[in-house]
């Protein structure tokens, strides 16, 4: 809160919506009449949408269509139930990839503020929000923004997520805006390296919750070939991530790595790396808090003000 206003910091990522408390995937079904099944449905200008059934497709603009905001509805609906309230004046503080920012910032800022107001239920609960502001920030960073201290020397930033691996460098505390780099190779890419592995071995498609569960923590209850399989496919993708890494001059004897991201649990669970030169953050949703206390910071040397 920053004088009557609530900041609610939002991860909009491709394969998951994060806050400060949740995550959930990033999937919107709209529907014209109310759908059979309801669990996580919102109601919004008379249509019924069905949150996080699916994962969002890829896409460089997030504008595309109304699916974010729809998103954005939703996580804070989540996370005003959380803090216990249903109406309130909301600051969204989100962000985009590193080389996207001063390109569509103004666009996405409009974006999540196209309405001064909306009322919409959610989870048979509703909620009337007033939307106040908002500020959009380099993916990555945030989530290390509060530990800059621990920067010093020379530094480098793998913010791997869904759709995309974000890469800076962060000097003597510092970040380097020559040296920001956004590439198109996130989870979801060994996601479909997997499914098309076990298709070719063995001629069978694999739920994606499957392979969610061998990504996440390295094993499932599946049978001995199917998780080598699924495990071979993972280490060649992280082997993938330090390539490219090293295309951008990563060096480990002359740097320290920090991983941040979704990604994070693939690279401890098959990589190879020295864990006292490469600190992977675990926290799912330490982008989201680094939106929020970004944004208080900036509305508290504002006096308040939006």
């Amino acid at each position: 809160m920053a004088n009557n206003t609530t900041i609610i910091g939002i991860d909009h990522g491709y394969g998951n919506i994060k806050t400060a408390h949740f995550c959930f995937k990033s999937g919107v079904t709209a529907y014209d009449k109310e759908p059979t099944f309801k669990n996580n449905m919102l109601i919004y200008k008379n249509k019924y949408y069905i949150i996080g059934e699916e994962h969002k497709e890829f896409i460089s603009d997030k504008m595309t269509d109304n699916d974010y905001y729809i998103l954005t509805l939703a996580a804070v609906a989540k996370e005003m139930a959380f803090r216990r309230f249903t109406s309130a004046n909301v600051h969204i503080a989100a962000g985009l990839p590193l080389t996207w920012v001063s390109e569509q910032k103004d666009s996405f800022k409009a974006y999540l503020l196209q309405n001064e107001s909306a009322d919409f239920t959610f989870k048979d609960v509703n909620y009337h929000i007033n939307f106040v502001g908002a500020d959009i920030f380099p993916q990555g960073f945030s989530a290390v923004a509060d530990r800059l201290r621990d920067f010093a020397g020379i530094n480098m930033l793998a913010d791997i997520g869904n759709g995309t691996m974000n890469v800076m460098y962060i000097n003597e505390r510092k970040p380097l805006q020559a040296k920001c780099f956004t590439e198109k190779y996130g989870t979801n890419q060994c996601m479909l390296a997997v499914r098309e592995n076990l298709m070719r071995l063995y001629g069978v498609s694999v739920d994606e919750s499957v392979i969610d569960r061998v990504i996440r923590t390295g094993t499932a209850d599946i049978s001995e070939r199917y998780l080598t399989a699924i495990v071979n496919t993972a280490t060649e993708y992280v082997k993938g991530i330090f390539r490219i890494l090293r295309e951008h001059e990563y060096d480990e004897e002359l740097m320290r790595l920090y991983i941040v991201g979704g990604g994070g649990c693939m690279v401890k669970n098959f990589g190879e790396y020295n864990s006292e030169r490469v600190i992977i953050n675990g926290d799912i949703c330490a982008t989201a808090k680094g939106y929020e206390m970004l944004a208080e910071r900036k509305l508290r040397r504002n006096g308040g003000i939006v």
